[in-house]
């Protein structure tokens, strides 16, 4: 895909300015509140457009095939832009319908390897009915008042977390990690791992 490739690669690029010298992660401040409950929160603030995190995804799928029973991961589409928010509207109505995270990859391989604009409603329709999925209730699914809600969620979330590039990811409110922080895609599992550790911790 080739729209905006320059403004997605800087901004894949940066991180938070707030990082602590010498750690792989920094503060989110103020903390936000959780929904996981009980459970430690990890989310992932992702654009299917960023290949930064189209090359973490292979990291964190054995990953999340391990995830420890305490521990609760979601993702979040980060919204910048209006064009950042079409992908965003893709996600969400795949997730409607319950096809997410299962055909997440599948998504990131069609728009980072294939070079097909998902953002478009017309092409992912097309490209959603090749693969079995029922267009009407995906044409449904994306233009509804639930996707849109959860695009405006996304939005509030990109800003509440002092999101400035992605992939981010946020471990229980507080802590940030991502591959620029850290200098390695495997680097930022072990560090996520890390994270969970010291979350766990303080909830004792």
């Amino acid at each position: 895909m080739k729209f905006l490739r320059s403004f997605f690669f800087l901004v894949c690029l940066f991180a938070s300015s707030a990082a602590l010298a010498g750690q792989g992660y920094s503060l989110v401040d103020p903390p936000q509140p959780t929904t996981s409950g009980k459970k430690i929160e990890v989310l992932e603030f992702f654009y299917y457009g960023c290949p930064h995190c189209y090359h973490l995804q292979k990291y964190l799928d054995p990953w999340l095939k391990k995830l420890p029973k305490d521990v609760e991961f979601r993702y979040v589409p980060t919204i910048f832009n209006d064009q950042w928010e079409k992908l965003a509207r893709t996600y969400y109505a795949l997730d409607v319908m319950g096809l997410e995270p299962k055909i997440h990859s599948a998504v990131y391989d069609a728009v980072q390897a294939q070079n097909i604009d998902l953002g478009n409603e017309a092409t992912l329709l097309e490209w959603a009915a090749k693969r079995g999925i029922d267009r009407s209730k995906l044409a449904q699914a994306y233009a509804s008042f639930s996707t849109q809600i959860d695009i405006n969620k996304s939005k509030q979330m990109t800003r509440s977390y002092g999101i400035m590039g992605t992939p981010s990811l946020v471990v229980d409110g507080k802590y940030l990690t991502s591959p620029e922080l850290t200098q390695s895609l495997p680097g930022t599992i072990t560090e996520l791992d890390k994270l969970i550790a010291m979350a766990r911790a303080s909830r004792h």
